[in-house]
């Protein structure tokens, strides 16, 4: 290229000059873009990587009994665990048969639920809805009663004897066989059996039940 005088000389270089300065922002930008995803990049696979480390340690906790945890794990699973954490924030008595079953397993505690069939929990629940907390302790007693039992028969005081496990929840079968089963010299356990049987009595899917 032939420059013939200052005036040409400016009038080339100042394009030259301004597509030199559009390339190096444009540059500059894009590099600034990519350094921007590098760094959000790296903070979700670090906060994912560290999801996983908590994940994978409330997963060992929670294989080990109540008995067998230290107070620092038993104060991690309660910090961590946010399920268990939204469970223990409501009343107890309200708890439905699965967050029971959660709240029991992820503190390492007696497993009762575990002991229920699914119409037995959807029995519980329905009781639960309505505020019948008399009438669930029932249940929760006799998923106690059946805990640890492995398809033993039971001998009662009377001289009956039963398999809890096998045993329907029925008004007859409370009566005759489940609330044998505990040493009640408050009466308490009796009411809430008795509750139980009660509404078992009363409610239009009693026969499909028994």
């Amino acid at each position: 290229m032939t420059i013939n005088n200052v005036a040409n000389a400016y009038t080339t270089y100042t394009p030259a000059k301004q597509l030199f300065a559009q390339e190096s922002s444009t540059t500059a930008s894009s590099a600034s873009d990519y350094t921007t995803d590098i760094v959000t990049i790296s903070d979700e696979a670090k906060a994912m990587a560290e999801e996983q480390e908590v994940q994978s340690r409330l997963d060992t906790i929670k294989g080990k009994p109540a008995v067998a945890r230290t107070g620092e794990e038993t104060e991690f699973v309660n910090n961590n665990d946010k399920r268990l954490a939204q469970i223990s924030s409501k009343d107890p008595q309200t708890l439905t048969a699965e967050e029971l079953d959660y709240q029991q397993k992820a503190g390492g505690f007696v497993n009762t639920m575990a002991t229920l069939s699914a119409t037995e929990k959807a029995l519980y629940n329905e009781l639960i809805a309505k505020g019948d907390y008399e009438a669930a302790t029932g249940i929760n007693l006799i998923a106690l009663s059946r805990t640890g039992m492995e398809g033993q028969e039971v001998q009662l005081p009377n001289g009956q004897s039963f398999n809890p496990m096998n045993t329907e929840i029925t008004a007859g079968n409370i009566r005759n066989f489940f609330q044998y089963m505990f040493v009640d010299p408050t009466g308490e356990m009796n009411r809430r059996f008795e509750a139980l049987a009660t509404y078992l009595e009363q409610s239009p899917t009693y026969d499909k039940q028994s």
